[in-house]
């Protein structure tokens, strides 16, 4: 195992490659470990040079409903009224912090993509 930190995208190039190879090894066994590795330090290259906006406040609303199988009607106590809850979805209205504040205590959206378009 040659493992150092990588620093070029021919080095992402290079540790991709060797991941692809080392797929499905089982863990705790050589190859596993530097799986585990090259894939902590690919993780450590893209969070660094590559790093991904928080996603739109929306759209996140939308996917945790599509997660729990939720309608506007269940977004009501988080947001308020069904035409409240109707202008938010369809960006007429923005979130207020208290709606932030609601809908991350219940629904456990981050803070992070709830505020992302605050200015």
């Amino acid at each position: 195992m040659n493992i150092k930190l990588i620093r070029t995208k021919e080095e992402l190039a290079a540790a991709f490659a060797r991941l692809d190879q080392l797929w499905g090894a089982a863990s705790g066994t050589p190859e596993g470990d530097e799986l585990e590795v090259l894939a902590l330090l690919i993780e450590k290259y893209e969070d660094e040079h590559c790093p991904m906006p928080p996603s739109d406040p929306i759209e996140a609303i939308k996917f945790r409903m599509e997660q729990q199988g939720l309608t506007q009607k269940d977004l009501e106590p988080f947001i308020g009224s069904s035409g409240r809850v109707s202008e938010v979805l369809n960006r007429k209205r923005k979130l207020s912090l208290a709606m932030i504040k609601r809908l991350h205590d219940g629904l456990h959206i981050s803070y992070e993509s709830l505020l992302a378009d605050v200015a």
